[in-house]
């Protein structure tokens, strides 16, 4: 069985009929990096957002497969249980639970109380993250910059098959976008990677293998990574005048 994330002829609409994705095909193979850019308003978040199953979407058409797997009808748990991670553009905080109590429920590999804790500071001092991540709630005070590393660090605990980044490049400083983009580079075992931007500044440190184009709910162009360098060159007007 070919092992990809493989998004065919998807259509979704919101729960009040409007339609946003208007049939999306795509094919992740594990340890590739397609970035997916777009102007505002054509679907980008709406699509990861689909792929892991929110419920203020409803898939109107097409398939989403994970190994060979169907899963567009699954709830978002059992997708995460699948291999399929989400990084939020905008993660939320969750008061009362802890960091290392959310990933070690999360976690595929059950091991104690401690030995998990011991886990996650390893893996935060590597990111250089603060050392007292695994005591502190979840995302709760944390900066924005914190907030998309946490994020990150979560990949790296998780270690998902499959992972969709929705612009983890937002609202980040020079300093803190490069840190993010290190870090995601030397992700071990590195996944199938779906990386949402708006901008092409990322791309600059993460070389992506596919840039796909995302218009009013369709790939109206895809390429290597030189698609990115036109797009910061010559903006999206050419492709949002042709659709």
């Amino acid at each position: 069985m070919s092992k990809s994330l493989t998004i065919f002829n998807l259509k979704a609409e919101t729960l009040d009929g409007k339609s946003i994705l208007q049939g999306i095909s795509l094919t992740v193979k594990p340890g590739e990096i397609h970035a997916v850019m777009g102007p505002n308003g054509s679907g980008k978040s709406t699509l990861a957002q689909v792929l892991l199953g929110h419920p203020e979407y409803r898939v109107t058409g097409g398939r989403i497969l994970l190994d060979g797997v169907n899963i567009t009808k699954l709830p978002t748990d059992q997708r995460a249980k699948l291999g399929l991670f989400l990084g939020f553009q905008y993660p939320v905080e969750v008061p009362g639970v802890s960091f290392s109590q959310f990933l070690r429920l999360a976690a595929k590999e059950k091991l104690s109380p401690l030995t998990f804790r011991q886990l996650i500071s390893e893996t935060a001092k590597k990111l250089a993250f603060n050392s007292d991540i695994s005591s502190r709630s979840l995302n709760e005070g944390f900066s924005g910059g914190e907030k998309k590393k946490s994020e990150i660090l979560q990949l790296s605990v998780l270690k998902p098959k499959y992972a969709v980044l929705d612009e983890p490049d937002s609202g980040l400083d020079v300093d803190a976008l490069k840190y993010i983009a290190e870090t995601i580079s030397v992700l071990k075992p590195f996944p199938g990677l779906i990386l949402i931007t708006h901008y092409q500044r990322i791309l600059h440190y993460i070389k992506p293998d596919y840039v796909h184009i995302l218009v009013s709910g369709r790939i109206v162009k895809s390429g290597r990574g030189d698609l990115a360098d036109q797009i910061e060159k010559t903006g999206y007007e050419k492709f949002t005048s042709s659709k």
